[in-house]
């Protein structure tokens, strides 16, 4: 296992990290599956091939995955990065909800008590709050951290601007910053390269990829006739947006790398974002020990050159405004005198 600093912190977290979504039971039945028994020995094969970094999130089955996720750390916690999230629906009233400083006092606490821990490492805003001062809430996430709920703090599905004036904002008034963002990204979801990846780059955040094998999809486990089976994944929980039959042609071409390189398509696809120098950790999930394994897997997969430019070519996003202009009319003499 590789690891690297969080951003601009001197927090040291595996290149891969474990994703605790899974655990517990709920209304969505095809995401939330996993018993105490099944967690408590994916932890372990986690813990065993190097992962530090565990992920998880009070909207996750209710809180069920935090409290599952404490339950099995255990005594091992201080050794242990712990990562949640904070910002979705947590009850029924009105203020169990966003980022206003009633609720995130209040989902700090709950979590602290359901992880069984008296500090969270990590913690992130987990989508944004239209309803909430963008100060109020990163002035009472400033607080968390100066009584020592908290120690780091992140953002999670922001956009760049918002991200950007948050960072700034924090700057001049001594707050304490956000060193991650939790976003997506897979082979067939590039959108963040046009403008949150030069974002963070440029502020020293580090990049946490969540679902990057875009559901399950990139596992390879699924063809155009059972996409909508009963009991698949994408039949009942098809979050992620993009085009199925354009996703079957990438998969083709990670099947054909993966025989190459003796591996699985996930695996392929997994080392092809650890391959990325913007991207701190890789976010994997698992419903088993199987699928546990098969992603750990990919830890030891290094990609050709070769094999990066193809997928890269074959998934590249089209280019948006004003990006396209920027790079249609950058200066080249300027360019190559610099560059050579």
């Amino acid at each position: 296992m590789q690891y690297r600093q969080l951003g601009h912190s001197g927090l040291i977290v595996s290149r891969l990290s474990f994703g605790a979504m899974t655990f517990g039971s709920g209304n969505v039945p095809a995401i939330y599956k996993v018993d105490h028994e099944n967690a408590q020995a994916m932890l372990h094969r986690a813990l065993d091939a190097g992962v530090n970094f565990f992920d998880t999130a009070d909207g996750y089955a209710a809180g069920q995955s935090e409290q599952m996720l404490g339950e099995v750390l255990g005594s091992g916690r201080s050794e242990v990065v712990i990562s949640t999230k904070v910002g979705f629906r947590t009850g029924p009233a009105l203020i169990q909800a966003g980022l206003s400083r009633q609720h995130l006092i209040a989902g700090c606490e709950a979590s602290l008590r359901r992880l069984g821990t008296d500090y969270i490492d990590l913690y992130s805003v987990h989508k944004i709050d239209p309803f909430t001062p963008l100060e109020e809430t990163l002035e009472t996430l400033d607080i968390l951290v100066r009584q020592g709920k908290v120690r780091y703090l992140g953002f999670s599905n922001w956009p760049a601007w918002m991200a950007a004036k948050a960072l700034q904002m924090q700057k001049e008034r001594g707050w304490a910053r956000f060193v991650s963002g939790q976003m997506y990204y897979s082979l067939v979801g590039r959108d963040l390269e046009h403008e949150i990846v030069p974002m963070m780059q440029d502020a020293g955040v580090g990049l946490m990829a969540w679902s990057p094998l875009a559901g399950g999809f990139l596992s390879g486990k699924y063809v155009l006739e059972n996409l909508k089976d009963p009991g698949n994944r994408l039949a009942s929980f098809d979050f992620i947006p993009f085009d199925k039959a354009w996703g079957f042609r990438v998969l083709d071409q990670l099947r054909v790398i993966a025989a190459e390189h003796r591996a699985t398509p996930a695996q392929v696809a997994l080392a092809w974002l650890l391959a990325k120098p913007h991207v701190t950790t890789v976010v994997v999930g698992a419903s088993n020990l199987g699928q546990l394994d098969d992603n750990l897997g990919a830890a030891g997969l290094t990609l050709s050159h070769a094999d990066i430019a193809t997928l890269d070519e074959i998934t590249r996003p089209t280019a948006i405004y004003p990006n396209w202009f920027t790079a249609l009319t950058l200066d080249q003499p300027t360019k190559q005198a610099i560059t050579g």
